[in-house]
């Protein structure tokens, strides 16, 4: 019966410290390896293979992933931003079917030689009939100046030789500034000279896209011969001038209110030589000499920048110039 007795005594202790051990028990945090059952391990700021570390690359949760598929994508502005956008200009032909009646007869301009410091009457009656004109801006002559003043252009309907960089060494040494007319053609063959003309501070005109009598086209045709060298030039080079010259000249009164109306001077000349042909150059002399004994006060000179002769003598004609008293002025200063 004592044993029986004893025994009872020991498992009631036994059963007492067991649970007490299960009671101290309850208060502690599970251990659970985050390897085996998917849980999260507490981030290392000093473990560089930590993938919550916002500096990772890697990370496909960064914010700052451009590949991350929950980062919506800025919207795109509408607004144009570049300067082949923003340049472009959109015409408007003005009676384009000429209901008005402008005349249509078609002048072979003609200027005739001025001498001794005068201009040729046929020069001056240019400029007469141009100021008759209702609504037309054109120049031949400046009639208006009071001073000695002339403006030096140059046609560039295509490139020889490289003497426009030639020209362009003589204008610069010299500190003048021109106008040079230009094809479309010209333009995107020779980029390069076009885009130093206008860093150099040349004016660069239109002088039509594919060079046609305009006396011969409509009026909507003119304007798109105008229109399209002009919006290339602001496409290509950001740039766009108001002065335009007549592929050989050839006008009529309807002619020049069109290249009016789009915002245009025709630009003519009072002083020119045989100088296009470059297979009939007659020396440097001849083109100083020619040119030089035309000089006159509010005389427009044409030069074709083809001309071997022309490039060679540039400098000793604008130096005689400068002799004589004469300033050598740009078209924007012209003040009808």
């Amino acid at each position: 019966m004592k044993k029986i007795l004893c025994l009872l005594v020991c498992v009631l202790m036994l059963f007492t410290l067991c649970s007490c051990q299960k009671a101290g028990n309850t208060d502690e945090t599970p251990t659970t390896d985050p390897t085996t059952t998917g849980g999260s391990k507490p981030s290392d700021p000093s473990d560089p293979s930590d993938p919550s570390d916002p500096s990772d690359p890697s990370d496909p949760s960064d914010p700052s992933d451009p590949t991350d598929p929950e980062v919506p994508e800025e919207p795109e502005d509408p607004t144009p931003k570049t300067l082949l956008e923003l340049s472009q200009h959109t015409y408007t032909v003005y009676d384009p079917e000429n209901t008005r009646g402008l005349s249509t007869k078609s002048y072979d301009f003609s200027y005739g030689v001025a001498k001794d410091g005068v201009p040729h009457n046929q020069s001056v009656l240019n400029q007469q009939t141009f100021d008759s004109f209702a609504n037309v801006d054109a120049l031949a002559l400046d009639t208006k100046t009071q001073e000695k003043i002339m403006y030096l252009t140059f046609d560039n309907g295509y490139e020889y030789q490289n003497l426009t960089a030639d020209i362009l060494d003589t204008l610069k040494e010299k500190n003048v500034k021109v106008t040079f007319f230009v094809t479309l053609s010209y333009v995107k063959e020779n980029s390069q000279l076009v885009q130093r003309m206008i860093n150099e501070g040349h004016h660069v005109g239109n002088h039509s896209t594919t060079h046609p009598n305009f006396t011969t086209i409509t009026r909507t045709q003119m304007a798109e011969e105008i229109a399209t060298l002009d919006n290339y030039l602001r496409e290509h080079f950001d740039y766009s001038s108001p002065y335009f010259r007549f592929p050989t000249g050839a006008y009529s009164e309807n002619c020049l209110e069109l290249v009016t109306s789009m915002g245009y001077r025709s630009v003519f000349w009072s002083v020119a030589h045989a100088d296009w042909d470059t297979a009939n150059q007659k020396g440097a002399d001849n083109a100083f000499n020619t040119v030089t004994s035309r000089f006159h006060p509010g005389a427009v000179i044409l030069l074709h920048a083809v001309s071997r002769d022309n490039a060679e003598a540039l400098g000793r004609m604008i130096d005689e110039a400068h002799s004589q008293g004469y300033r050598f002025a740009t078209l924007d200063e012209y003040n009808p």
